[in-house]
């Protein structure tokens, strides 16, 4: 899941259920959640957000509020509701 996850473009998002897709884990978004989790450093987490386009993470360590700041810089824009729009930004592999 983390070379899948390295290879979304910068300034391109992607979905939990897409990466478990990919990944050959059908039914494996949540476990993408927990991978991201464990390995912050290597892959570029902020690139992957819920299949309605919204930032959805809950972890008090890795914010919505810094996930949105960090696809900002990469020109990714982001609603005040934290929205992404995935017909603009989506990268599907």
């Amino acid at each position: 899941m983390i070379q899948i996850i390295g290879k979304i473009p910068y300034g391109r998002v992607t979905t939990y259920g897409t990466v478990a897709t990919l990944a050959n884990v059908p039914r494996g978004a949540r476990l993408v959640g927990g991978v991201l989790h464990f390995n912050i450093e290597v892959a570029p987490w902020h690139r992957v957000i819920n299949r309605h386009g919204f930032i959805s993470t809950k972890c008090l360590d890795h914010p919505k509020a810094l996930q949105k700041a960090l696809l900002e810089q990469e020109g990714i824009e982001v609603s005040d509701d934290f929205m992404v729009n995935l017909d603009k930004y989506g990268w599907y592999g």
